[in-house]
């Protein structure tokens, strides 16, 4: 079947978000007087949601915090994040060009993230990203999160698109489990956030630059 649908992740995937996650991390960290983490620790620690950055920046910079308290953190991390959400993240070289021609193409495509979905909305809004795109799910859209593939076939069904004709595109092991475990190719970004190479995850294809992904998927069109 050909494709006719993509679901990106969002952070370290479309869009370089990390100097404000790593503002907004180090702004929770220095209400509990703990030192400032560095931009390389905040790409390792992203993929898995606000509340595990926050933990696994915490266990960086001393004690592990209890975690009633990471609710609180949490907290104070959305409310700075969101007022401060596009001040440095930019996309990534080439993903427009990219996207102009999956749209000039009539290829569905949405975004599944482990960002609340009001925070990826804002966001996309904010970068003039939001045209491209049918639709947004986030952790908290259906109340699960990648790597379980249910918030990717929410995406797919939001588009009225079947899951066995898209693929997903990523750049960490939470992506690229969620696309295995939805029975779907996988195109892994090597630009990301990840600790390991993406490559150590066995996806379909990996790039190295959004100029490296239309000659893949035209192979499946």
């Amino acid at each position: 079947m050909p494709v006719d649908a993509l679901v990106f992740d969002l952070d370290g995937t479309l869009v370089d978000t990390a100097p404000d996650l790593h503002a907004a991390t180090n702004h929770v960290l220095s209400t509990l007087k703990r030192r400032s983490i560095s931009m390389e620790e905040v790409r390792s620690f992203v993929g898995h949601g606000a509340r595990a950055l926050i933990a696994r920046g915490c266990e960086a910079t001393g004690e592990p915090v209890d975690p009633r308290a990471i609710e609180t953190l949490y907290q104070e991390f959305v409310i700075y994040y969101a007022a401060n959400i596009s001040a440095y993240s930019k996309p990534f070289p080439g993903l427009l060009d990219f996207l102009d021609r999956c749209k000039a193409r009539n290829i569905a495509m949405a975004v599944c993230t482990n960002k609340l979905e009001f925070l990826s909305v804002q966001l996309l809004q904010a970068l003039g990203l939001s045209p491209y795109f049918g639709a947004v799910v986030g952790p908290d859209t259906i109340g699960i999160a990648k790597p379980d593939p249910r918030p990717y076939h929410e995406a797919l069904h939001r588009l009225g698109r079947d899951v066995a004709s898209s693929i997903m595109i990523g750049d960490s092991e939470t992506d690229i489990r969620t696309g295995q475990n939805a029975g779907v190719p996988v195109i892994a970004v090597s630009f990301g956030y990840t600790p390991q190479h993406v490559s150590a995850f066995n996806p379909t294809h990996v790039i190295d630059h959004y100029d490296e992904a239309w000659p893949i998927l035209q192979s499946y069109l």
